[in-house]
């Protein structure tokens, strides 16, 4: 991410992807070697997961390239056994949504960024991580479908597994509850809620590093309890319950990192400001050509 700051209280940044292995700064470089990552042997490694892959043969990965099959390693710290159950349930839950990807046009997702219901930041915080906030008690369901949030979820989910940086860091989740109502409980069912934490913990090439709970009110206890069955121990010890104490969240992020709601420096950024840069960036590149083979349409 390149960015510039004008004043302290108004950061300017640039919506871009950082594709590019040589844009892995140093101090990152050295927190993936400690994740197992070993310049020396990478490429061994990925060929002995290649090999893994056809052996077992209970997944068809539609890439088996050494690029692919990186960010899954990356993903679960270069663990083969590990690294294959997360591709194994990564190709199951597309096989079982195929309705998010298959002729899914991301261009026609501009009405989540009308209505603010998520965003990832543009920005990073101080350890590295992109954050996807949700705005859950704005969310109109008469208007944006549960689908519709699942699909757009998905491509900045896969936007951000083509980073890196993110595959090494993975990123942070924000759940903003304020004003969550029994109209939006009412459409969150225990499939969507175990699609969610598939998207968010078991089954997507980009590790979630913690998911901070924010603004809830009674209403979540009612939602709650049909996610809390679906979280492992690990994401149990990396799920934070904030309320309305931004001094909480800032122990974990900083607050130049954040929002101005919840008492950081930036403004708000559009959902839509993403899929201008994927228009206006990415028309042509490798990373439409990525997204293209997932079924995704950019026409």
């Amino acid at each position: 991410m390149t960015s510039s700051t004008r004043t302290r209280a108004m950061p300017a940044v640039e919506h871009k992807l950082n594709v590019s292995e040589e844009e892995v700064p140093e101090h990152i470089r050295r927190i993936a070697n400690e994740q197992g990552e070993c310049p020396k042997t990478k490429k061994q490694t990925i060929e002995q997961f290649r090999s893994y892959i056809l052996e077992r043969n209970e997944c068809q990965p539609h890439r088996n390239d050494d690029q692919y099959l990186e960010k899954f390693l990356r993903a679960r710290y270069w663990k083969i056994e590990n690294s294959y159950r997360l591709l194994c349930s990564y190709y199951k839950f597309r096989e079982h949504n195929k309705g998010y990807y298959e002729k899914v046009r991301p261009l026609d997702l501009r009405h989540l960024g009308d209505s603010d219901i998520l965003t990832v930041t543009p920005y990073r915080d101080q350890h590295g991580h992109r954050i996807l906030i949700y705005r859950f008690g704005i969310w109109r369901p008469n208007r944006v479908t549960v689908d519709d949030i699942f699909r757009a979820t998905i491509v900045l989910q896969e936007l951000g597994s083509l980073e890196p940086i993110s595959q090494i860091m993975g990123g942070v989740g924000i759940f903003d509850l304020k004003d969550l109502g029994l109209e939006h409980i009412l459409h969150l069912s225990p499939s969507v809620a175990q699609k969610m934490i598939a998207l968010l913990v078991t089954s997507m090439p980009i590790r979630t590093s913690a998911l901070h709970i924010v603004n809830q009110n009674w209403v979540f206890n009612a939602g709650f309890k049909m996610f809390k069955p679906f979280l492992n121990s690990a994401m149990r010890e990396r799920l934070y319950i904030h309320g309305s104490d931004m001094r909480s969240l800032h122990k974990h992020i900083a607050p130049e990192h954040l929002p101005k709601r919840y008492g950081g420096l930036h403004d708000d950024y559009s959902y839509t400001l993403w899929l201008d840069m994927l228009k206006d960036q990415c028309t042509g590149s490798s990373v439409q050509k990525d997204m293209e083979q997932l079924g995704f349409i950019f026409d």
